[in-house]
């Protein structure tokens, strides 16, 4: 028996990294899983590898969204749960950060947290009840230098899931949220942004800075962020809503000066 059986889920900005990996452990524990991105030729390889459905879906468009939605009713007949991954990250100071990009890292991360939860509670209600989890993040919870845009709407997230889970919570549907410190995916990488840069010189920096400033020593694993994805999915978490779950190896517990 798996932990999710007779369920079905969406998983937003599942073609890669923390989306991918939640997609898969899902579905190996016996849900229908819908794999959602706009990676279309990596999610549809995701899915055909996973015996999954995939969709192609911009969470930041609401038709989109009840594209999706149909689609996974049309397929499975119901929707139990759904998995707010799709995030995307910008470097600026504040000051130097243009009005666009902001904007659409608000799309992104904020405004399609918030579409994703309108989308579906209808139908996770007609179901029975069932479980929203809202990716957040460390930066959602305390400040970062360079990341302005990306931490104001995970703060955001924080809100929405608050507020979801208290008017959700007569249906049946608990809402949490999961906090990642920095995770080993596409979106932590440097390289993806300086083409010139080396990749090892860069992993050797990064090893160094991560063994200063988190007490596990070590970047986290997208395996280990679908672990408590998990968790707050299935029945483990039952009497758990509007929370949220920092998983960052220690990081916002403090400074060590010793």
């Amino acid at each position: 028996m798996g932990k999710l059986d007779d369920r079905v889920v969406i998983v937003t900005g599942a073609a890669r990294g923390q989306g991918e990996q939640e997609a898969r452990l899902f579905r190996a524990e016996g849900a229908e899983v819908v794999v959602a991105d706009v990676l279309d030729d990596q999610g549809e390889a995701l899915a055909k590898e996973i015996g999954a459905l995939y969709v192609h879906l911009d969470v930041g468009e609401e038709s989109q969204w009840r594209t999706a939605v149909a689609a996974a009713l049309g397929a499975y007949g119901r929707l139990d749960g759904l998995v707010n991954n799709a995030g995307i990250l910008r470097f600026h100071a504040l000051a130097d950060t243009p009005l666009d990009e902001f904007m659409q890292v608000v799309k992104v991360n904020q405004v399609g947290c918030f579409l994703g939860i309108k989308a579906v509670a209808g139908p996770i209600a007609e179901a029975g009840g069932g479980t929203i989890v809202n990716t957040a993040s460390y930066t959602g919870l305390t400040g970062m230098a360079a990341v302005g845009a990306y931490a104001a709407s995970k703060h955001a997230v924080l809100g929405l899931t608050r507020v979801a889970a208290l008017e959700l919570a007569g249906a049946g549907i608990r809402v949490n949220a999961v906090c990642p410190g920095v995770i080993d995916t596409a979106m932590a990488d440097p390289t993806a942004l300086d083409p010139d840069a080396d990749p090892e010189a860069v992993r050797r920096s990064l090893d160094g800075l991560y063994r200063r400033l988190v007490p596990l020593g070590r970047i986290g694993r997208p395996e280990e962020v679908a672990r408590l994805a998990l968790f707050l999915t299935s029945a483990d978490s039952s009497y758990i809503t509007g929370q949220p779950f920092v998983i960052d190896g220690g990081w916002l517990a403090g400074v060590s000066v010793v």
